[in-house]
């Protein structure tokens, strides 16, 4: 039974990992319903996932115990999230298309495959280079749906890097922590960077209201509760057996399920062209071909 544990763990991480994605797939659906502008979507977002972890027996507890310089340092990624988020839905309000957005962030794994042996000082993998070029040729179709998403697929790809870098620098340092903890502690840190930088976002971005009224409500607490707390939650557990770029390379299937809601829930499939469908298409086959050519590679390497 010791013997099997191990594959067991591996096993079940991919299941957390994997519901998890579907989740996430929501939130680009979610953050196009919601009439709040970027920064006082992620804003209100985050103090909402605060609040249902903070409830959850153990939390606090487990946030005390967790050295300074471990805050410190979960902290400094939870800004990075917060930017994350930030751009991610500047990307849908510039184009005002969830679809667009969802598969520029599939780009992650291309950052990854670079960020991962650099950060963590693990082997470089010329398999997963080669299915980020991939991606970014998928990316490269993505481009022709039409110039009203030039600043959409920016902002994208800029989320996509934030993705990238926050998710590896997890990986290297999440094993032996709590998850709900460390998740409770990034996401205050990217709760207080925006409150702090307030000022500066407000003038950049400018928000006609912060707070939400009438369905966004609906909207937001789902957001922030299962989206975001429980989803969140998920992912970093999940990140314990698993590597940030399998990681990454399995949350490109966020915009599978993001692009199906969009086109099913928003009618999303009226404003997109054959290159759109290409260029996703390339995606979805850059995550399907994953686990074949690694399994070449280790026969390989062991032969």
């Amino acid at each position: 039974m010791a013997i099997l544990a191990p594959r067991s763990n591996r096993q079940k991480a991919y299941i957390q990992l994997h519901l998890a994605v579907f989740l996430f797939g929501f939130t680009a659906i979610l953050g196009k319903l919601i009439t709040l502008e970027q920064t006082a979507l992620v804003w209100n977002r985050l103090w909402i996932a605060i609040l249902g972890l903070v409830f959850i027996p153990g939390v606090v507890k487990g946030i005390l115990q967790i050295k300074r310089k471990n805050v410190i340092l979960f902290s400094g990624i939870g800004v990075l999230v917060a930017l994350h988020w930030l751009s991610f839905y500047g990307s849908i309000k510039a184009g005002n298309s969830a679809s667009v957005t969802l598969a520029c962030l599939a780009t992650a794994s291309l950052f990854t495959s670079i960020l991962e042996p650099l950060i963590t000082k693990s082997k470089f993998q010329w398999v997963e280079l080669f299915l980020g070029l991939l991606v970014m040729v998928g990316i490269y179709f993505l481009s022709g749906v039409g110039d009203a998403y030039f600043w959409a697929i920016i902002i994208g790809l800029v989320s996509a890097f934030f993705a990238a870098l926050f998710s590896t620098l997890n990986k290297k340092y999440i094993t032996g922590q709590s998850t709900l903890s460390v998740s409770t502690i990034e996401l205050a840190a990217g709760f207080i960077f925006i409150s702090v930088c307030y000022p500066l976002l407000q003038w950049v971005f400018p928000q006609p209201q912060w707070f939400p009224t009438g369905a966004d409500w609906l909207w937001l607490i789902l957001l922030g509760l299962v989206c975001t707390s429980l989803a969140f939650a998920l992912s970093l557990n999940a990140l314990k057996e698993i590597s940030a770029f399998i990681s990454n390379l399995s949350i490109n299937l966020e915009p599978v399920y993001g692009i199906i809601l969009a086109i099913w829930l928003l009618n999303e499939d009226a404003d997109l062209n054959i290159d759109f469908y290409i260029g996703t298409g390339i995606i979805l086959f850059s995550v399907v071909l994953h686990p074949i050519l690694m399994r070449m590679q280790n026969r390989h390497t062991k032969a």
